[in-house]
């Protein structure tokens, strides 16, 4: 069932980034219970969770930003520039303080998986539940394999930054989503959406690449909560043999395959996977 919301779009000045968010109000609930969702690479925050804000039930407000790069977020002279992961923590970080969210749950996607893990790593006392779809740097078991991976998006990227757009964003999702089973139609949507700002999807993916070089991934994952991760059962098997690892070998880790689709998983069901998040919610607060 769909719940009613009210939405409404607002921007954030930094003093280099104009940050625009769209927030979500339930308001038939008073619980007070807060959700940052973080999009990923390339494709804006209403593209992402828009559908998907549609069907969870227990959040009266839920925060959908842009990240720099992405969406209606843009530097104050409206160029595309290089920037960290480290700074969309930080933005992230301004925002939740602007707005007084002291303490909420929080999602990420992509991208915005580590973005969403390296917030709870800088505010572990102030995030509560987590979910992460497709994290980023949670790509294989083996480390070097994943470094080995993230070379392929910096290749992407180059050609981003090229007159042959088009051929990095498919290399993009053949590196991602192998073994996608897209029509014609679902392939020109996804392309259609990663092109509409692709310097901005360029320095997404090396902000990516080039947090590699410098974060422990195991001191990362020590630092985290309680997370349900979703991976697409059209995703490859090294991924789903990371989580399931993960699942058994740490007590606050939930690990879901959601089947028929691969990285687009809040694309192409955003109803179940927010089924299983009203589950999963309902189960930590009765654990906590």
């Amino acid at each position: 069932m769909k719940h009613p919301s009210v939405i409404s779009e607002h921007q954030l000045v930094l003093p280099d980034q104009h940050l625009h968010y769209r927030l979500y109000r339930n308001p038939v609930l008073h619980n007070g219970r807060k959700l940052l969702l973080i999009h990923g690479a390339g494709v804006a925050g209403e593209d992402t969770w828009h559908m998907l804000t549609a069907f969870l039930e227990h959040w009266q407000e839920i925060l959908v930003p842009d990240l720099r790069g992405a969406g209606q977020s843009e530097f104050p002279d409206g160029g595309e520039y290089p920037f960290s992961v480290q700074t969309l923590v930080s933005d992230m970080s301004a925002l939740l303080d602007q707005l007084g969210w002291w303490q909420f749950d929080l999602g990420g996607y992509s991208l915005g998986g580590l973005v969403s893990m390296l917030l709870k790593q800088r505010y572990p006392d102030r995030v509560g539940k987590q979910f992460l779809l497709e994290s980023a740097v949670l790509d294989r078991p083996d480390w070097v394999s994943t470094i080995e991976l993230r070379q392929r998006y910096s290749s992407a990227a180059v050609h981003l930054r090229s007159d042959d757009r088009e051929q990095g964003i498919r290399q993009f999702l053949d590196t991602i989503s192998p073994n996608r089973k897209a029509s014609a139609q679902t392939e020109s949507v996804a392309v259609s959406r990663l092109a509409r700002r692709p310097l901005g999807f360029a320095h997404a993916l090396d902000a990516v690449t080039a947090a590699i070089n410098s974060i422990d991934r195991d001191a990362l994952l020590a630092s985290q909560g309680d997370v349900s991760s979703f991976i697409g059962g059209l995703s490859v098997e090294l991924m789903h043999q990371l989580h399931l690892t993960l699942a058994e070998q740490m007590p606050n880790w939930h690990y879901f395959m959601v089947p028929g689709t691969d990285h687009s998983l809040p694309f192409q069901k955003p109803r179940q996977i927010a089924r299983i998040m009203n589950a999963e919610l309902e189960r930590y607060v009765r654990e906590c």
